[in-house]
């Protein structure tokens, strides 16, 4: 734990000196709660099928501001009992899947992947696991809402360029009740994967994939037998786009009620808010405050996250593992 905690400290610091750029997969603020929508060795780490529903509305009052929807549900397979203080649990499976869309602008990505992970205890308390996801994702671009400077242009009167292309995601994932570590690589296979013939380069530049990697670590601090604090940092990186930043902080009551706040490098300060109401439903809600002179244009970004814990026989409130 305490290797841990130094990566944890290590990251913050280095958030001071990395500078925040915009980049093409979908941004998230509550990535620390549905950490599965970045890395697919999270699928299955509960004790019950975990189903959130997600919307975010990024700049709200600028024309053409990124907007995204998904539902994410992952759930385990041949899970015994956890173990007890002084035996492993016993290794299993997870499934998981993904559907999201996000529109800029006259952009609009569609993506549909499925998830496969092996969970691995090797000791009493720490837990690995590895994943892989698969799937397509759809990208087009709606000539209607675009200005045409040659009046000659073939897309004018409303024609789309469309390119589908496979998508591969891996992850690797440390965890124990305490702290957790994980990298994962999303569209690792860039073009490669293109199922549309007759894209032209200049095509491939607007609707082509990049490469995400994605670094996060987190710490669960217990001060009293009612209060956790619970850091997390979470470093982008995406080539040829310099490295992005995220660390935010959440103070949880009683495994019910929290509240956090989050910093994204002269970009945004976030507040966030949360509830576990029930054995099956749980809410959260932040809210970005934009660092950046886009404010003088917008009213900052707002998302919001539903979760259902489905089949959850144990009558589990808070998640057990993801922080």
């Amino acid at each position: 734990m305490n290797k841990s905690l130094i990566l944890i400290i290590i990251l913050l610091c280095f958030a001071i000196t990395t500078q925040v750029r915009a980049q093409q997969r979908p941004q998230y603020s509550q990535y620390m709660l549905n950490g599965f929508l970045l890395n697919p060795a999270i699928a299955g780490i509960e004790d019950y099928a975990d189903l959130r529903v997600g919307h975010r509305r990024q700049w709200v009052g600028l024309e053409g501001a990124p907007t995204t929807y998904y539902v994410s549900a992952h759930t385990p397979l041949n899970k015994g009992a956890s173990g007890n203080k002084y035996h492993r649990a016993l290794a299993h499976h997870g499934m998981g899947a993904i559907l999201h869309t996000d529109e800029t602008g006259p952009l609009r990505r569609t993506g549909l992947s499925v998830s496969y992970a092996y969970h691995l205890p090797i000791t009493t308390k720490i837990n690995v696991s590895a994943g892989v996801s698969t799937g397509l994702i759809r990208n087009s671009i709606n000539a209607s809402e675009l200005e045409f400077g040659n009046d000659n242009d073939p897309l004018i009167g409303g024609g789309n360029i469309r390119n589908t292309m496979l998508d591969l995601n891996l992850g690797f994932w440390v965890y124990s009740r305490n702290f957790s570590v994980g990298v994962a690589g999303a569209q690792l296979l860039e073009d490669a994967g293109s199922l549309d013939e007759g894209i032209t380069p200049d095509d491939e530049a607007n609707l082509g994939l990049q490469r995400h990697y994605f670094a996060t670590a987190s710490y669960r601090f217990e001060p009293t037998e009612e209060l956790d604090v619970i850091p997390s940092v979470m470093l982008k990186l995406a080539s040829p786009s310099p490295a992005s930043i995220d660390a935010s902080m959440r103070v949880l009551y009683d495994e019910r009620f929290w509240v956090g706040a989050g910093y994204r490098h002269k970009d945004a300060l976030v507040g966030m808010v949360g509830v576990y109401v029930s054995p099956l439903l749980d809410v959260s809600y932040s809210y970005d405050y934009t660092l950046s002179d886009l404010n003088q244009v917008s009213a900052g970004t707002h998302e919001i996250v539903i979760g259902f814990k489905v089949l959850n026989n144990r009558r589990v409130i808070c998640p057990q593992w993801v922080w």
